[in-house]
């Protein structure tokens, strides 16, 4: 356990459906390398993870409810992905509006996969270079992204993996941005 993002918090925003390795390994390394994780979520209880469309894992407790939260009580944003959840989140306005306020704000985002669906519905990737699952790629390049295939994109402190064979790099990537903290570039 390291102490690099000692005294930071860090939302996970997920719902039922989940692709379970991108939440999980990233929860994990955030929380070794000391920040403060907490799964943000629609509703109360536990959401369900799934790992190619079949449940994976058990269900895992929500901290809290989106109505509960936000950006600005968290240093950072985590986005996994999985085909259901950012669909779901996509179609709930203060989920949308959570993930906007963090750029607005200028603090850290990550989304893997699916996962920056949500940022295309947040209208926050115009100009901005990601990457993802390429069944998403066209829904991000008109959303205004340039999109690109590569493990794992940075822009400013957006950063964006295609697979859970990325997270790896994902993880990594995550981390030294949150523990850089809020980038002026990065905004709405």
């Amino acid at each position: 356990m390291s102490d690099e993002l000692k005294g930071k918090k860090v939302a996970f925003l997920a719902t039922n459906g989940f692709e379970y390795s991108e939440l999980t390994q990233p929860w994990d390394e955030i929380k070794a390398a000391g920040a403060e994780v907490e799964l943000i979520s629609l509703e109360n209880g536990k959401i369900q993870g799934e790992s190619g469309g079949e449940p994976k894992g058990d269900p895992i407790p929500v901290d809290k409810t989106v109505d509960q939260v936000s950006a600005k009580d968290y240093n950072a944003l985590v986005l996994p992905g999985g085909l259901a959840n950012p669909d779901t989140l996509r179609m709930n306005d203060k989920a949308v509006q959570f993930v906007r306020d963090f750029f607005a704000q200028h603090k850290p985002v990550s989304a893997i996969c699916h996962g920056p669906w949500l940022l295309a519905e947040a209208d926050v990737l115009k100009g901005r270079t990601v990457t993802s699952f390429p069944s998403i790629k066209t829904d991000l390049q008109n959303a205004g992204a340039k999109w690109e295939d590569r493990e794992v994109v940075c822009d400013e402190a957006l950063v964006t993996s295609r697979t859970p064979d990325d997270l790896d790099a994902f993880c990594a990537k995550t981390i030294e941005e949150i523990a850089e903290g809020k980038h002026e570039e990065q905004t709405t």
